[in-house]
């Protein structure tokens, strides 16, 4: 379903998205954009932050802290 959506360009460029279409994108403030110029036209795709994204998924695995930590060892220890 396409909307269209008009908003305002500030002082120093930023363009300002409405809170409701920030929620319905489930965008928060410091996420990042990608912008792709085409023709005239801007396009934005929001890029989701990564630990966000890791908290809204279903889990499939457990692990502890320390699990996590020596894992995170072994790895750097053969890469390094």
């Amino acid at each position: 379903m396409t909307q269209i959506i008009i908003s305002r360009v500030g002082r120093r460029g930023a363009i300002y998205i409405p809170k409701h279409v920030m929620r319905m994108l489930d965008i928060n403030e410091g996420d990042r954009v990608l912008m792709k110029v085409e023709d005239r036209r801007l396009i934005l795709e929001f890029i989701p932050n990564p630990l966000t994204l890791a908290l809204k998924i279903r889990k499939w695995a457990k692990t502890t802290v320390e699990e996590f930590e020596k894992e995170s060892e072994m790895m750097q220890n053969e890469l390094y």
